[in-house]
């Protein structure tokens, strides 16, 4: 008996450690995502820049001081003057080359667009805090367009939950006409179990325990107060335009069908068949979803109008 309880010890012991090493291992994958550089373009021959693109887009580089410190950020030229400064946000374990592909749907109705880099990602310091407190940084960008110009916020996954936040709390709200968003979801840990169900590694009991421990680090609680996008939307005054695709694996449409409900003035478009990263790079969706966002751009006013 005593030999049995040991062994039965040193399982336990064993089991523990394990585990813990899910956790560390979990709460790591998800703040220290991939980072998506310019060098990571270059390597595999995609355009690292405005510039790079088949359109050869006239843009300029800055920086902006951010709440997580000094942000590199892109401004492209866009070919109406009187538009709307849209600023692009990208999602979990991407950068702001992600916003390349999609230019070519938002240039024409703009007057410039902003892309820029969240905490943790691409080219930006810090880690990810997977959409808790970025929205301070985006309010910060926000702050540094002209005054006179109005403003459409347009995010992809973890970049439109950030969106819908940044128009909520920015000191600018009044100038953001409407806030674009691209397969958001409503709660952090849908995307994580998924995209960790995806890579073949479980989330049973490590999931949730990762979660409680990065919410008390990053001030939100383990229940990760304050989160929950379609409560945010729900607070808006502009105009929340959500498209989505049918076949997503990753955000289920149907949180960007509550989201959108949950809007004061929102709009929900479902792209059949599509999935969460082929919406703007698979020929059978590119056009419908350039279609939405140019919809979205031209029916929500210009400068002008402020």
């Amino acid at each position: 008996m005593p030999a049995a309880l040991g062994l039965l010890q040193i399982l336990a012991v064993g089991l523990f450690v394990y585990w813990l090493f899910l956790v560390v291992s979990t709460v790591r994958s998800l703040t220290r995502p991939p980072r998506r550089s310019y060098a990571w373009a270059l390597a595999r021959g995609i355009p690292g820049d405005p510039g790079e693109c088949d359109e050869h887009y006239a843009f300029e580089t800055f920086n902006f001081r951010a709440a997580h410190g000094d942000i590199e950020c892109w401004r492209v030229r866009g070919e109406r003057p009187e538009g709307p400064v849209v600023v692009m946000t990208h999602g979990w374990g991407s950068s702001k080359q992600g916003g390349l592909k999609r230019l070519a749907g938002v240039v024409p109705s703009a007057s410039e667009v902003l892309l820029w880099d969240l905490p943790g990602h691409g080219d930006s310091a810090g880690n990810c805090a997977l959409g808790t407190n970025e929205h301070r940084d985006l309010c910060a960008l926000i702050e540094t367009i002209e005054k006179d110009k109005s403003v459409i916020l347009f995010g992809w996954s973890m970049g439109a939950g950030v969106s819908l936040r940044a128009a909520h709390e920015s000191n600018d709200h009044a100038r953001i006409l409407c806030v674009l968003c691209e397969a958001p979801y409503i709660h952090a840990p849908t995307p994580a179990r998924n995209v960790i169900h995806l890579q073949g590694f479980p989330t049973r009991f490590n999931l949730a325990p990762a979660f409680w421990w990065i919410g008390l680090r990053l001030g939100v609680g383990v229940r990760w107060r304050g989160f929950a996008r379609d409560r945010i939307a729900g607070q808006l005054h502009q105009r929340v335009i959500v498209y989505h695709g049918e076949n997503d694996p990753v955000c289920p449409w149907t949180d960007g069908e509550t989201i959108a409900r949950a809007s004061r003035d929102g709009r929900f478009e479902l792209v059949s068949d599509a999935g969460h990263n082929n919406l703007w790079t698979d020929a059978r969706f590119r056009d419908r979803v350039a279609g939405i966002v140019r919809d979205a751009l031209g029916s929500v006013g210009s400068t002008e109008s402020l």
